[in-house]
């Protein structure tokens, strides 16, 4: 089954942009109601692990839902669209293509450090939603949001919907390009500027990806496994911690993909 869709281009920048704004009144409601209606500049500025959590888990969900409710203006959304589906060319070229993939992005990445010569990472978000404090119910809250939740509502939006659209009007090339600009310039906040480029690299080699295996599960394995990676450093975790996290996500991830495709009515293909 093809992953070719009828959506205009247009459709992926309105898409980040009504994504972004429905994340920021949901993440608004949850702090007001996380702090009883009374927030200050102080608690606005450095809200509890608890509230950012669920701000982060709901605000990702609009990601998908916004991409549901504008591909529903053409018709009725199905998973293959979406890249929903088993990778064409096999689990092996898609693990090999993963390996490749995320190994380009390490050298880029690097390759970017020393010209800017800085070692900063992403330690805002991860702080901020608890991973650093003890408390088996920060580190639980940690993984979910950054390991499970975010690769796989990330994915479903750029590399399933607005890589997509954008295809439709310049290629993959050109849509590719624009996709991972958009990935990483929504980081800013969650990521230090100066990563925003690797970030941005990152997003064109999952859209590259997504289109040599037409499917966005290898997409959001490689995700996943570099927001463990990511996560695990920044926290001062151990590598058995880093194992558990990964397998951990990679099981509640699938799940996670298993409960969209029946809401979509549809079967694995």
């Amino acid at each position: 089954m093809s992953d070719a869709n009828n959506w205009n281009p247009w459709y992926a920048p309105l898409a980040l942009v009504v994504a972004l704004v429905a994340e920021t009144v949901v993440g608004l409601v949850v702090l007001l109601v996380g702090l009883g209606g009374h927030v200050t500049q102080a608690q606005a500025n450095n809200p509890p692990p608890a509230i950012t959590d669920v701000a982060t888990a709901l605000g990702e969900a609009c990601f998908v839902l916004v991409a549901l409710w504008l591909a529903s203006w053409r018709g009725r959304p199905i998973p293959a669209e979406f890249g929903l589906r088993r990778p064409l060319v096999g689990v092996r070229r898609a693990l090999l293509a993963i390996v490749i993939g995320y190994v380009a992005f390490l050298a880029l990445a690097a390759a970017w450090t020393a010209i800017v010569n800085t070692s900063a990472n992403e330690k805002y978000l991860v702080k901020d939603v608890g991973a650093t404090q003890a408390g088996a119910w920060g580190v639980l809250g940690s993984v979910l949001v950054l390991v499970v939740i975010a690769p796989f509502c990330e994915e479903f939006l750029f590399r399933g919907f607005i890589f997509g659209a954008l295809r439709n009007w310049r290629g993959p090339i050109v849509a590719a390009l624009l996709t991972g600009i958009l990935f990483g310039a929504v980081h800013v906040g969650s990521a230090p500027a100066v990563d925003l480029v690797p970030l941005a690299v990152l997003g064109v080699i999952l859209c590259a990806i997504r289109q040599l295996t037409g499917s966005v599960y290898p997409g959001i394995v490689m995700h996943a496994f570099n927001n463990s990676v990511a996560l695990v450093v920044t926290a001062g975790w151990s590598f058995a911690a880093f194992c558990g996290v990964f397998a951990g996500s990679l099981a509640l991830g699938a799940a996670l993909i298993a409960v969209a495709q029946r809401g979509l009515h549809e079967q694995l293909v």
